[in-house]
């Protein structure tokens, strides 16, 4: 069974990933011409949000509006970027899961993998579905409000006249061109790293029915034992791997919730208000799907020692009863994800993060006033 296949769609959408069956040199152009157009529109509308704040910005208004779309837009091309110069190092973390020990070697444990296969799916597109909703509410309220007046939907920082329609059009489609960029690529980065998290899971799980199996064969204890292992340092590559784009989202994400909320405070229409809320929700989204499956990570590791003691581990021999109590005194240290350790994925940040965010914005609040 080939994983994370559907994730690899999405970050081939996204410009982030080439597909494999694309090895001729024409496909090998074609993708790459399409992935430099994406990533210099991010990086585009990035800096010119960035050259906004330094010689336009004059209020905390204006530095809010530049500031929230600045960094969504800077973080998405980092990953982007990011997903194509770690290209082979991420390959590996992938090929991993279709060798031994990790591999399925059975029925029942390719069901397992199925299971798995299609939460991550479901949960991608459910996130997708968010960002979507929020894109358009976005090109929705511009066009309604913005374009009328001929406006940019975000004040930036251009080099040249654009008062002629064609050019206005040009910097006015490439602006949401950039903002829409953005949070398919976020999509795509968040899919792996959450993919890559339930993978875990689905290893503990295959884990757990290999040890169920010791009252036939008392002899693969060593191969459980060893799979055991591995899976702690395949989660420590993933951290390890994933933890600078983990760190600077949870930054970003409370600096751009806590800029939201004080738009959002400031909001005197129902358009701008509903494409806000829809924004926000998206980031908040970004951020919880991290400390979800990361606290589902921990739950999983740590259920292992209950499974085991509910086995028929009373038939085994002495030996191998020694085995799974090696396991078990393993399994109470769990399998937690932190960024640059600092701050853990689990539900408890997800809410820190919140509490940080509404913190900021009563004091950016009070200043205002």
């Amino acid at each position: 069974m080939r994983v994370l296949k559907f994730t690899l769609l999405v970050c081939a959408f996204a410009g982030c990933w080439q597909p494999s069956s694309w090895t001729s040199l024409f496909k090998h152009i074609i993708y790459k011409t399409y992935a430099m157009f994406l990533v210099s529109a991010l990086y585009i509308f990035s800096i010119s949000q960035f050259m906004n704040m330094i010689f336009n910005v004059e209020n905390s208004d204006e530095f809010t509006n530049s500031l929230y779309m600045m960094l969504t837009v800077f973080v998405a091309g980092y990953k982007q970027v990011y997903m194509w110069v770690d290209r082979k190092n991420i390959m590996v973390i992938f090929n991993v899961l279709n060798e031994k020990p990790f591999a399925a070697c059975e029925t029942r444990e390719v069901m397992i993998q199925q299971k798995f296969e299609k939460i991550i799916q479901n949960s991608i597109l459910r996130y997708l579905f968010i960002v979507l909703m929020a894109i358009v509410s976005t090109i929705l309220t511009s066009l309604v409000t913005e374009f009328k007046k001929g406006n940019l939907t975000y004040k930036a920082w251009v080099p040249f006249d654009y008062s002629s329609f064609v050019i206005y059009i040009l910097v006015y489609i490439h602006q949401l061109i950039g903002m829409a960029t953005s949070g398919i690529v976020n999509v795509a980065c968040e899919g792996v790293i959450c993919a890559l998290l339930l993978h875990i899971c689905c290893q503990l799980e295959i884990l757990e029915y290999r040890l169920t199996k010791m009252t036939q064969n008392q002899d693969i204890l060593r191969d459980c034992i060893s799979h055991h292992i591995r899976i702690f340092e395949y989660a420590y590559a993933v951290n390890n791997m994933f933890a600078k784009i983990i760190a600077l989202q949870f930054a970003v994400s409370m600096l751009v919730v806590c800029s939201n909320l004080y738009r959002l405070a400031m909001a005197t229409d129902y358009v701008t208000l509903i494409s806000l809320s829809l924004y926000t929700g998206a980031i908040l989204t970004q951020i919880f799907i991290y400390c979800w499956f990361g606290n589902e990570v921990k739950m999983k590791s740590l259920q292992l020692a209950n499974n085991i003691y509910n086995m028929e581990w009373s038939m085994l021999n002495k030996s191998n009863k020694k085995g799974l109590l090696l396991i078990m005194k393993r399994a109470t240290i769990p399998i937690e994800f932190n960024s640059m350790y600092i701050i853990t994925m689990n539900l408890e940040s997800f809410v820190a993060l919140l509490k940080m965010s509404y913190s900021a914005f009563n004091l950016l609040h009070q200043t205002s006033e």
